[in-house]
């Protein structure tokens, strides 16, 4: 073997042994499923005391609410195939200096907005921030990075308008969608209000095109609106300068039949999690809705699919120790520090 030869075999020996090096680094996203795995207990959980984070909601608040079980916050989600890049709040910050990333949607996204303020204030806790609301829209700024964190609370994502016959539901139109330009990351979710009935319901009439109706099947509207909201995308955001994610269904637990347990009519006094890698009641019809929707979509939109690692958690909802207190049971909504800081984790090994 002449010397060329050799410098050529040591180069080569020196990058592969670089590239070894480097892989446990790689964030795993491309080519990860990292939707399909267990929960792990993890003595370095949670990533952040939520006493550190003063401007956490109350029903989200549950260890200041006085929840006595203090466990369900050290599990870790441990995808099949790949591992999760530990979730780093001063790299996060540097990657994304000077950009504007929007959550849009209703009280899961504002769960998880808000389940990010804190992961990355406690990152950076003498770093400045200020929160400011304007209509709908709440920006939380990390003034040193110049990172904008925006929540814009839209239930339903296409439109509610006032008639003279009330208020209506527009399954066609999208005229909040001014809202959401200009952003560099744009993460949308939509589902849980679509059943809403009674003094709940913030309509009184659907329309679609012309025609006016009292109601439809709630399915069906959910599908026809996904539909609009996806013309939006493919029409309007220029995907060569924004990232555009949708959260996918974060699950409720009412019905303790659906994970084996028949006398649970809760999550009430739940406190771990189901350790295996499947939900025996399986995935909610309004899952297969959102993925045939998403695949409409001629540009690129990432669904962050959380729906299995979240049903496997009927440990990690508020329940007496939400907004309600002891009269009320929030099985919907997530304990911050919690659930909704791993669905943030999977964001970071998308965009960090």
């Amino acid at each position: 073997m002449g010397s060329t030869d050799k410098a050529i075999s040591y180069g080569s020996a020196l990058v592969l042994s670089l590239l070894l090096l480097l892989l446990p680094l790689l964030h795993e996203a491309e080519g990860c499923d990292m939707f399909t795995g267990r929960w792990v207990e993890d003595a370095s959980y949670p990533l952040y005391d939520p006493s550190t984070c003063p401007f956490i909601r109350r029903e989200f608040a549950c260890k200041r609410n006085g929840r006595p079980d203090l466990d369900y916050p050290t599990f870790r989600w441990q995808p099949q195939g790949c591992k999760l890049a530990r979730f780093n709040g001063v790299e996060f910050l540097e990657k994304n200096k000077g950009k504007k990333i929007m959550f849009v949607g209703d009280s899961l996204s504002l769960n998880q907005w808000q389940s990010l303020t804190c992961m990355l204030h406690s990152s950076v806790p003498n770093s400045p921030y200020n929160i400011t609301t304007q209509g709908t829209i709440t920006t939380f700024t990390f003034q040193e990075y110049g990172v904008e964190l925006k929540l814009d609370r839209n239930v339903y994502l296409v439109d509610i308008v006032r008639k003279k016959i009330g208020r209506v539901l527009k399954l066609d139109s999208i005229n909040d969608g001014h809202n959401w330009s200009e952003m560099d990351t744009l993460i949308f979710n939509t589902w849980h209000w679509w059943s809403r009935r009674g003094p709940s319901q913030p309509w009184d009439y659907i329309q679609l095109g012309s025609n006016v109706t009292k109601d439809m099947n709630r399915m069906k509207a959910f599908k026809i609106a996904l539909g609009t909201w996806g013309k939006w995308v493919d029409t309007v955001v220029d995907t060569q300068k924004t990232r555009v994610f949708f959260q996918g269904i974060s699950p409720s637990h009412y019905k303790g039949a659906l994970w084996g347990e028949p006398t649970a009519r809760s999550c009430a006094k739940q406190n771990e999690p189901l350790l295996g890698t499947s939900y025996p009641g399986g995935l909610p019809a309004e899952v297969g809705v959102l993925k045939r929707a998403l695949g409409i979509i001629s540009k690129p939109v990432t669904l962050l699919d959380i729906t299995m690692l979240s049903l496997l958690r009927k440990d990690g909802h508020p329940s007496i120790y939400g907004l309600g207190g002891r009269t009320g049971n929030d099985c919907s909504h997530w304990c911050l520090s919690g659930v909704p800081d791993t669905w943030n984790e999977i964001l970071y090994n998308y965009i960090a």
